[in-house]
C-alpha cells in the first residue's frame, strides 16, 4: 500500500465499498508486515552468526541495542543468548495548554526537555505531500484524502524514543513555501508562519488515548500492550484560516501531561 493507492481509494464514492477496500488493504498490509518482521529477524540472526555484536548491528541500523533485542523476538523466538539491558525509563512532560514562550521557541520538545534536564534529540522522518486523515482534514477544513504538506519528526529523551510529531499544512497555502522543504525550519516554525503574514488567533487541543498503529509501535519501540496518547493541536490565524495542525503521538507510559488553568477563571 502506498500514497497513490490511498489517494485512489479516497476517490471511491460509495463509503461502504471504500471501507471494504481499505479493510482488504489493511489485511494485506498486516500480512506483509508480519512477513517482513520474520525476514528481518532472519537477517539479524545472520549478522549475529557472522560475528557482529548487538551494538554493531544497532549502529548500522541507527537504533538502540535494546531495539535490536526486540526485533529478534518473535512468536517462535528462542530465549536470548544473554541478558539485554532494557531501555532506560524516562518521563517527559507535555504541558497543556502549551506555554506561549515554549510554543515560540526553536522547538517545543527541545525547550520542554531542556527544562526537565533531559538529553533531547530529534530526527526528521518525512517531509512531503500525503493524503489527509479524517481528523487532520477536519482541522484544516479540507476533504479527507486531500494532499497536505506533512513534516514528521521523531523525538528522543535520553536516547529513548518518546514522540512522533507531525505538522500538517494546507498544500494550497504552503506548498510553495519553505515549510514544504526537507530541512528543519530556521530559526523556528512560528517565525516562518509570521513571515508569511499569519498572525495567531486561537488554537484547539484534543487528547485521545488509543492502541498504536504498526508504524507508531515500531518507531516508538513500544512493547506489546502499550498505548499511545495522541495530542491534536489545530492553530488558526486571526482571520480564522487553518494554519497549522500538529499531531503528537506520545508513548503513554513515558509521558506526564501537566494541565494548567488560567488564573481567575476557576473555582474551588
Amino acid at each position: 500500500m502506498d500514497v497513490k493507492t490511498l489517494r485512489d481509494v479516497a476517490q471511491v464514492s460509495d463509503p461502504v465499498e471504500r471501507a471494504r477496500i481499505l479493510s482488504r488493504l489493511m489485511t494485506e498490509e498486516q500480512v506483509l508486515v508480519t512477513e517482513a518482521a520474520k525476514m528481518r529477524r532472519q537477517a539479524i540472526a545472520e549478522a549475529r552468526q557472522s560475528g557482529m555484536s548487538l551494538e554493531e548491528i544497532a549502529g548500522r541500523l541507527g537504533v538502540s541495542p535494546g531495539r535490536i533485542s526486540q526485533m529478534r523476538k518473535g512468536p517462535a523466538a528462542r530465549a536470548p543468548e544473554g541478558p539485554d539491558a532494557p531501555a532506560p525509563r524516562v518521563l517527559v512532560q507535555r504541558a497543556l495548554p502549551t506555554e506561549p514562550a515554549v510554543r515560540g521557541s526553536k522547538s517545543l520538545f527541545l525547550a520542554e526537555a531542556e527544562r526537565q534536564g533531559l538529553k533531547a534529540g530529534r530526527r526528521m522522518l518525512y517531509v512531503g505531500l500525503e493524503p489527509a486523515s479524517d481528523h487532520v482534514a477536519a482541522c484544516l477544513r479540507v476533504a479527507p484524502g486531500t494532499e497536505v504538506v506533512a513534516r514528521r519528526k521523531m523525538m528522543t529523551a535520553n536516547d529513548v524514543p518518546v514522540r512522533i510529531a507531525t505538522s500538517y499544512f494546507r498544500a494550497d497555502l504552503f506548498g510553495g513555501t519553505r515549510l514544504a522543504e526537507p530541512e528543519f525550519v530556521q530559526p523556528s516554525l512560528q517565525s516562518a508562519l509570521i513571515a508569511l503574514g499569519y498572525a495567531f488567533g486561537h488554537a484547539e487541543e484534543n487528547l485521545t488515548a488509543r492502541p498504536p498503529t504498526a508504524f507508531e509501535r515500531e518507531t516508538l519501540e513500544l512493547d506489546p500492550g502499550e498505548w499511545i496518547v495522541q495530542v491534536l493541536r489545530a492553530g488558526y490565524s486571526r482571520d480564522d484560516t487553518p494554519v497549522h495542525v500538529l499531531e503528537t503521538i506520545c508513548a503513554a507510559n513515558r509521558h506526564v501531561f501537566p494541565i494548567g488553568q488560567v488564573s481567575g477563571h476557576d473555582e474551588f
